[in-house]
């Protein structure tokens, strides 16, 4: 392949996203270098500046490490992801001392089947070996403590483990494995988001994190909501697609904003009139019969609420404007609810894929 020299911006060189032949040459000042797109199948054409701190590897057809990688010892973030990496091919890296100071390392959706050794990193940041094959979290023991984000969903794992060192950690992603239980998450005070939507969990068990402000456990078999009472300074919470019967235990969540239910088996709406900042409450997909009860469930959130989901709820097919209504006068109360959730009654299938439980 013959390549053409990209533009320099900002001491920035991009990859190739326009599918034209591009030449890399070196130049001694780079810092950031972008090859995302090239469908490399190694760097042998490519020069490597010694001053990079980012290189972006992103989409080519990389199986092996580069040797000249382990030598950038300014690389702060590094990115291999979508490539053929499986972990003969990754294993060089934990040998890389002179780039120890690397702080983001991208591994995610590669042919990796356990986690790579990565214990020289000590100022680790960010972690995601998200998209590949792996079984075990047997590895992240020796990670180092700084670590505040992993990602490790659409994986293999079944069991929430070695993690409990992580002290530091703010996101934690494990959507889309085959956990069953949640566990292990008790020294985890910083933690504030906690996805783990797909998975095969049956009750919420948070360790007593009430610190976290945005929980996904979508997709699950769930059938109560039992669990979150302590988490006082959640703000999102994401319930959607399970076996839910009745909402509860939500009194206590005087913060949340963004309330997602829909796709359970709930017949009524309760325990959300302490929530006065909720402005978000999707109730689509489920056995709710009436709207009469709705009115007084979301009376302490109505200067915030913008929006209200109840498709494809029994309540919505049955509701019917009565002929008087049209006439002067006082509606009945029914038309007052019927207009006033058609204020609020938005639509937002878009945010609703097959995937979004992951995140």
């Amino acid at each position: 392949m013959e390549y053409e020299k990209p533009q320099l911006e900002s001491e920035e060189i991009h990859g190739n996203v326009d599918g034209e032949e591009d030449k890399i040459e070196e130049n001694p000042s780079v810092s950031f270098l972008d090859l995302t797109s090239f469908q490399l199948h190694d760097l042998d054409e490519i020069e490597l500046s010694p001053s990079l701190i980012e290189l972006d590897l992103t989409a080519n057809r990389l199986s092996l490490l580069d040797s000249r990688i382990s030598h950038l010892s300014h690389l702060k973030k590094l990115s291999l992801r979508q490539n053929l990496f499986d972990d003969a091919g990754i294993e060089p890296i934990s040998r890389s001392n002179s780039i120890s100071g690397l702080q983001e390392l991208i591994l995610r959706d590669n042919k990796l089947t356990k986690i790579p050794e990565v214990s020289i990193f000590k100022s680790l940041l960010v972690f995601d070996v998200s998209f590949n094959e792996i079984s075990s979290l047997n590895g992240l023991s020796k990670i180092s403590s700084t670590l505040k984000e992993l990602y490790v969903s659409k994986n293999e794992v079944a069991k929430m483990e070695e993690l409990n060192h992580l002290v530091e950690l703010q996101i934690l992603e494990l959507g889309s494995n085959r956990l069953r239980v949640i566990e292990n998450l008790q020294s985890l005070t910083n933690l504030q988001e906690l996805w783990l939507g797909q998975n095969r969990i049956r009750t919420v068990n948070l360790c007593g994190l009430n610190c976290i402000r945005k929980i996904s456990l979508q997709s699950n078999r769930l059938t109560s909501m039992m669990g979150f009472q302590e988490c006082i300074a959640l703000e999102e919470l994401y319930l959607s697609h399970n076996g839910i019967l009745k909402m509860e235990g939500l009194s206590t969540l005087v913060n949340l904003r963004v309330l997602d239910v829909s796709s359970n088996k709930l017949t009524a709406v309760s325990d959300i009139e302490n929530l006065t900042r909720l402005e978000d409450l999707w109730l689509n997909d489920n056995q709710i019969a009436t709207l009469e009860d709705i009115d007084s469930a979301v009376a302490g959130s109505r200067e915030r609420l913008t929006t209200i989901y109840l498709e494809h709820n029994p309540c919505v097919k049955a509701t019917v404007i009565p002929p008087q209504c049209s006439q002067r006068g006082s509606p009945p109360f029914s038309f007052s609810l019927l207009n006033f959730f058609r204020l609020w009654l938005t639509v937002i299938k878009s945010h609703l894929g097959s995937d979004f439980g992951s995140r």
